[in-house]
């Protein structure tokens, strides 16, 4: 892969380099971190210039950052977010859209967009990214590189800005499965396991149906080759049948469920400095933030407890060795600057009902870079069950390298 530079990538907000503090697993390899997450003697600045104008430095890092120091990797700076990691695009107002080189014309997807273009552009390994409603994930299938969200609660959050707690996750991105999965075994401080097969791939009929007919047509070839690899079972199943429930089968239930709950999330921890402060926020973070504001909060309880249904029902219904298998995102990276700041787009609309799948279900999923649609990357996602991250990660390199 071509490095391109620092300059041109515009993928970080601050380059630094840091020294690991031990050698270990991740000798040799350089990470960088999303300006959402502590490094320490350094100011978190969150994609908008308020926050970093009002927050002083960390004085201490984050844990994951400290993970990765201790396993033998280098810090190489804090990349661009969207403002408060409150978008999918990448489209900063305040510090630019960093490169998808992949697809120059094209945005490199949200909100850990520099930690996204930093591992395309060849100038890290690995990128911590955090994922709420699809921030790595999104990210990883635009650039055409791998993404880890992981199971809800394994990966410590101590240190990282919050956006919607009980969604919030720190994850990976990287330029190849071998080194995804070595930077999720330091996080997840777990030593490296037989390699099993797969029980059941559900192929997700309902998310299938809402990506775009060249996505569909990408990703087909990729799923037959997939089932040759994996030696495995691999059947349509809707998600009415998953959970029991007929209305799981509309994705606008999932998204629903994700959009009320990180609402009102947000207001509860940011409501106050956004009161005390008064920040400037850029067009898409403006509209974010007024759609937070018009939440009807009366609708948060009973959507907590269809979430809760839902959770507990994928958690009953996937095997310790089953899978989802679905579309990252249901169209390839939309065109610099065309989506605005409308937040009601068929874009959001219809990535969040396929990203509010796993954060519903507090599930890990990785997005494989395995395909491309009009010259740009698509990536096909696999969801495993709670707590599975490392045979979900182990079933993504056989994919990688079958």
């Amino acid at each position: 892969m071509r490095t391109i530079s620092v300059e041109r990538s515009g993928a970080f907000v601050e380059k630094f380099s840091l020294p690991p503090t031990s050698d270990g697993p991740l000798n040799g390899l350089h990470f960088a971190v999303k300006d959402l997450i502590d490094v320490a003697g350094h100011q978190t600045g969150c994609g908008n210039p308020t926050w970093l104008a009002t927050h002083p430095p960390a004085t201490v890092s984050a844990v994951c950052v400290e993970q990765l120091l201790a396993a033998g990797a280098a810090c190489e700076g804090k990349t661009v977010t969207d403002e408060l990691a409150f978008s999918l695009l990448g489209e900063n107002y305040f510090y630019g859209t960093p490169l998808n080189p992949a697809a120059p014309d094209r945005v490199p997807g949200g909100s850990s967009s520099g930690s996204a273009s930093a591992v395309a552009c060849g100038l890290v390994d690995l990128a911590l990214g955090t994922d709420s409603g699809g921030s790595v994930r999104v990210p990883a299938s635009n650039c055409g590189i791998w993404g880890w969200r992981p199971t809800h609660g394994l990966v410590s959050i101590a240190g990282v800005t919050p956006l919607t707690p009980t969604f919030d996750t720190v994850g990976l991105l990287a330029r190849n499965a071998v080194t995804l999965q070595r930077g999720a075994r330091a996080l997840l401080a777990a030593d490296a396991k037989t390699p099993a097969a797969p029980g059941r791939v559900h192929l997700l009929a309902d998310a299938f149906a809402l990506a775009d007919p060249d996505v569909r047509e990408a990703l087909n070839p990729v799923i037959e080759r997939m089932k040759h690899t994996l030696g495995a079972e691999l059947a349509e199943i809707s998600l009415a049948e998953l959970c029991h429930d007929a209305q799981a089968a509309e994705l606008a239930t999932w998204r629903e469920i994700y959009l009320v709950l990180m609402a009102a999330e947000v207001a509860s921890c940011h409501g106050a400095w956004i009161a005390a402060a008064r920040p400037e926020f850029g067009p898409l973070a403006s509209a974010g933030f007024e759609f937070v504001k018009n939440l009807d909060r009366t609708r948060v309880g009973e959507t907590i407890a269809r979430r809760q249904h839902y959770c507990r029902q994928l958690s009953r219904a996937l095997g310790p060795r089953d899978l989802l298998c679905l579309p990252t995102a249901p169209t390839i990276a939309p065109l610099k600057e065309s989506i605005g700041r409308d937040r009601n787009s068929g874009y959001y609309q219809r990535t969040l009902a396929l990203t509010a799948i796993a954060g519903v279900g507090r599930l890990p999923q990785v997005s494989m870079p395995l395909a491309t649609a009009a010259a740009a990357p698509i990536g096909l996602s696999l969801i495993g069950a709670p707590g599975e991250d490392l045979f979900l990660l182990d079933v993504a390199r056989s994919i990688d390298q079958p």
